[in-house]
């Protein structure tokens, strides 16, 4: 146990005591104030238990409590020695003179007969005497609580955080640094013009500006401390790394009693301790005078809506809550920055269509009274026959989107995708080498709790299974226990009930599409009932605007419940890591949500109107319902309406009011369940100031950033995939985003736990999704400009049938007779304002009665189908071949950091062989000092350590003396030449090689 000694007595000026920093709050401390709280952990008190004892001193070297008691450590002032009560505490220590004693409250709490909370309470010993032996120090609270949240602090000291640098390969800047390549002529006037500019849109942050020079880094090394500038120990490692060293700490100690090789993640989930989480670094709000701390610069610079119009401190992110999140906020502010040109030319193709819808022809044409194209009943019996100029306005706002310059805005947003892309990549490779994430290896990932669960059930079925083949068989044989792993067939009932719980959803999802359609059906055909000439007027836009307020509900309800699904799902496949695990649960979520979100657009883009039938052989739902029709301007109107109500009101109801309502309501809810703090207790806690952790606590735990990135990714589809039937998307995303960044940004700072800081390089599947979408796009779009619009149609007839080259006659063209005396009983109208109506038009293009063939499709269908077909296999070649030539013209790494990771490795490179060159004259001098009283040469037992050419340096020639055989010289390490070293007082300069 002098292990804990070691490491429990700290001294008044070590290396242990933090003192607190400027902005830094002191209830983030130890008792002593000194020692800086890294994280906490908490356990739950949800039984009643019965208290009883006094205060009392007692020697360290007390025994263990028994297993029903539960020893709370005071936060005394008396320095610990060794364990108490079965663990090492560490905490509240000062010296106390040459006697070592601790306040020890000895309580003793017996729980009502519940075996399994004493079995928590041993576990949670066995764990924290297993943290002390690796080193961190440990605070308890000093009251006994018999209900609600009991708090164990933990510090990290130095000697451990050094050691855990070095085995995860922490970069730390060095003293080196160099000078940054400048610009020179008119470039440089250029990028300072450009700093100028943006300067008022930069936040205020003090570390933040433009720097002409760069530290290297190196992975940290204790053996290389004299490279690093360590101007105080306490303040070397940020709050986010030190935390980080905490949670690996956590992640990897076992604990024996759960019989599994995981740690912290294990013991959470079985319910040992309520939860684990590094502390925020104080309050958020400002007060008085005093220098602003990272959150607080969070906040006020980060986290305002009126921080709208200014960049991100990334950096600032990042150093704060990790690289991870900091990529996230990164990848989104380059999205939204992209937005920018592609909501400027949308707005322009937009303006477009308003600015030529006058001189639209076939809109014209729609519009002329004169022209009196009758058209056929749009439902059977009640509807009567009607002008096609009624139909005006749905033409004119129809023109808005389905003009020419919506094929150029198609092929300019696939080329923007693929150009966001590459710009993502090279961000990305700059924010790695800013980072220090240049070489970063992956971590090996510890397996999950349910994993080592099922692992350890199938081991001991295993062990049951042979000890009866044991005893069948009367002969003893070795039991082999060693189930390394869970195969396929332990996970094949997980895999059928995903794809079964899959094909199940997506069923749902076509059924709610299907319902959706029903309903504009059967709303349509009961509107037309109507005697009220107005309502008969505005079936249309009527039935359109609910269904689409329908399809929303819809699938914000069915986005909730698949993604609860999706977690299932994921936790039947039994995924070993969590990397795995969140990778399956990104697939699945995704999936799930896009067939929810999109289906109802795919329906009205690419299947509504196609198989309605003509008049006089129509298709019916139910034999009773006609199937619905476009409307006379087309689906593409349609579908725009359709688009633009889900997207935007998946993004205020979805993106922003439940992002706002839902932290605030687990708060609310987590307040109501600490009611059963007694009165007592609630105002004692009133009336002692608020630690840290208790207000942190009180904090909506964090879940992971698959929710955030899943919502952009459905917007990144709203503006991609349909964007030709509606180009002001990108306009809606980018006012979307800009409150979603401070939104994210508020939620992070103010109203979520400080998040375990986790290494990343990249964003990991997603940009596979990304990429996946882009490509995706072009053909969706593609089919839309050919098969929904009518650009296709008007291009076939103004090359082909028109007479003039022009647009005059496309409507009569695009319209097919019918003889209504062909029409099925009961599907023409019974009262008509129009009796002398013999043929009716529709559209479509099929043979007229009078032909041989009547009513079949007509050449020009053929025609136009091909003209559709060959646009869509032109169009995807085309933009294909222009992003991947984006992708080549655009190098992933840019030029400036590829030079400068050239030149950092070869200053490194200098940096080694200069400190092996001082090493090499250090030990010259040193046996040149030793050797100087004997004139002769060295003795040679003093160089059988040194390599072949030190020996020769000094002296020793290569064959030996007497031209006796060369002896083969064994390679010293640094740590022979230092311990050589230091026995001479006066070397002072080799101090700092010292391992």
């Amino acid at each position: 146990m002098h292990q804990y000694a070691s490491q429990d007595k700290i001294p008044g000026g070590g290396v242990g005591l933090a003192a607190p920093q400027d902005g830094q709050s002191s209830c983030q401390f130890f008792s002593d104030g000194r020692r800086k709280v890294d994280y906490v952990l908490v356990f739950y008190q949800r039984k009643q238990i019965s208290v009883r004892g006094s205060d009392r001193l007692h020697r360290l070297s007390a025994p263990p409590h028994p297993p029903h008691r539960l020893s709370v450590i005071s936060n005394g002032s008396s320095t610990l020695s060794g364990p108490v009560g079965g663990l090492g505490c560490a905490a509240g220590q000062r010296s106390a003179g040459d006697g070592e004693v601790c306040v020890d409250l000895a309580v003793e709490v017996e729980l009502e007969a519940d075996p399994a909370e004493g079995e928590m309470v041993l576990i949670r010993e066995e764990f924290e005497a297993r943290l002390l032996e690796a080193g961190l120090e440990m605070e308890r609270d000093t009251e006994v609580r018999v209900y609600g949240p009991s708090f164990t602090r933990l510090h990290v000291p130095w000697q451990v955080l050094s050691r855990e640098a070095e085995f995860l390969k922490i970069k730390i800047p060095t003293k080196k640094s160099y000078d940054l390549k400048q610009e020179n002529g008119f470039s440089a006037s250029l990028s300072e013009f450009w700093r100028k500019v943006n300067q008022p849109f930069q936040p205020n942050i003090p570390q933040l500006g433009h720097s002409t020079t760069k530290q290297l880094s190196h992975c940290f090394s204790r053996d290389k401390l004299h490279l690093f500038n360590i101007t105080s120990k306490d303040t070397f490692f940020d709050n986010a790394t030190r935390s980080r060293i905490v949670y690996e700490i956590l992640r990897r100690t076992a604990c024996t009693r759960t019989s599994q090789s995981m740690g912290i993640t294990t013991l959470i989930a079985k319910g040992v301790y309520d939860s684990a989480f590094p502390l925020h670094d104080g309050d958020y709000k400002v007060v008085g005078h005093s220098e602003r701390n990272d959150r607080q610069l969070l906040h006020d610079e980060w986290a305002r809506y009126g921080a709208f119009y200014k960049y991100q401190p990334v950096d600032l992110i990042r150093k704060y809550f990790g690289e991870k999140i900091g990529l996230y906020f990164a990848w989104l502010g380059v999205y939204t920055q992209l937005l920018i040109p592609a909501s400027m030319v949308g707005i322009i193709v937009f303006c477009y269509g308003c600015y030529t819808v006058d001189m639209d022809v076939p809109s014209l044409e729609m519009c002329d009274k004169q022209q009196n194209f009758t058209m056929c009943p749009l439902c059977d019996g009640v509807c009567d026959y009607w002008h096609l100029s009624t139909a005006c306005g749905t033409a004119r706002a129809s023109h808005l989107f389905d003009n020419p310059a919506t094929v150029f805005f198609a092929i300019f947003m696939s080329l923007w995708v693929a150009t966001f892309l590459e710009h993502w990549k090279r961000r990305q490779i700059s924010l790695n080498h800013s980072w220090d994430l240049t070489g970063l290896e992956e971590e090996e990932d510890h397996p999950r709790p349910k994993y080592e669960t099922v692992l350890l059930q199938k081991r001991q079925m295993m062990r049951n299974k042979e000890k009866k083949n044991e005893k069948k068989k009367k002969k003893k044989k070795k039991i082999e226990t060693g189930v390394e792993k869970l195969t396929w067939r332990d996970r094949l009932p997980g895999y059928l009930i995903n794809i079964s719980s899959i094909l199940f959803m997506f069923g749902l999802t076509f059924s709610a599409v299907f319902g959706v359609i029903v309903y504009r059906i059967v709303v349509s055909a009961l509107m037309a009932m109507s005697p009220d000439p107005e309502t008969k007027s505005n079936v249309r836009v009527t039935v359109t605007a609910t269904a689409v307020i329908i399809n929303l509900v819809v699938i914000l309800i069915l986005d909730e419940i698949y993604g609860a699904v999706a977690v299932w799902l994921t936790e039947l496949e039994i995924p070993r890591t969590e990397s795995n695990f969140e990778q399956h649960l990104i697939l699945k979520a995704f999936l799930l949500k896009f067939m929810n979100a999109y289906a109802p657009i795919f329906y009205v883009a690419f299947f509504k109107g196609r198989f309605a039938g003509r008049p006089g052989d129509y298709v019916y739902v139910f034999n009773d319902y006609r199937m619905e029709e476009c409307a006379p301007g087309g689906c593409l109107i349609e579908l725009c309406i359709q688009l633009s109500i889900i997207m935007v009101g998946k993004q205020l109801i979805q993106n922003n009011v439940f992002e706002i309502g839902i932290p605030k309501l687990k708060k609310l809810i987590r307040a109501w369940k600490g009611k059963g703090i007694s009165l007592e207790e609630r105002e004692e806690q009133r009336a002692r100031p608020p630690q840290q952790w208790n207000l942190d606590y009180t904090l909506v735990p964090f879940e992971g950033l698959t929710p955030e990135y899943m919502e952009m990714i459905i917007q990144f589809g709203f503006v991609s995939l349909f964007v030709a039937s509606f180009p002001l998307a990108p306009l809606f995303a980018l006012l979307n985003n800009v409150i979603e960044i401070r939104l994210d940004a508020k939620k992070f700072v103010t109203e979520l736990r400080r998040p375990d800081a986790v290494q990343a390089k990249d964003i990991g599947i997603w940009y596979n999704i990304l990429s996946g979408m882009g490509k995706f796009s072009v053909i969706i779009n593609a089919f839309v400009i050919s098969f929904t619009s009518d650009f296709i149609p008007r291009l076939v007839y103004q090359y082909m049938y028109s007479q003039t080259g022009t647009m005059h006659g496309f409507i009569d063209h695009t319209l097919s007779h019918f003889n209504v005396s062909n029409f099925r009983p009961g599907n023409a109208p019974t009262s008509s304002y129009l009796p002398e109506t013999t043929v009716c038009r529709y559209k479509d293009y099929r043979e007229p009665p009078w032909s041989a063939e009547a009513y079949q499709f007509s050449k020009t269908y053929w025609a136009v189908l091909a003209a559709r077909l060959a646009f869509v296999i032109l169009f995807q070649n085309l933009v294909m071949f222009l992003s991947l030539l984006v992708a080549w013209v655009i190098p992933d790494v840019p030029k400036n950091i590829s030079e400068q990771l050239k030149r950092e490795k070869t200053l490194l490179v200098d940096v080694f062989l200069r400190e092996e060159k001082e090493k090499f004259h250090l030990l010259q001098s040193l046996f040149s000092s030793k050797d100087q009283p004997s004139q002769g040469h060295p003795d040679t037992a003093h160089f059988r350590t040194l390599p072949l050419g030190l020996s020769q340096g000094l002296g020793q020639p290569p064959g030996g003396e007497g031209g006796e055989s060369r002896v083969r010289c064994r390679a010293a390490s640094f740590s022979q030449f230092t311990r050589q070293m230091s026995m001479s007082p006066s070397n002072d300069a080799a101090r700092h090689t010292a391992v």
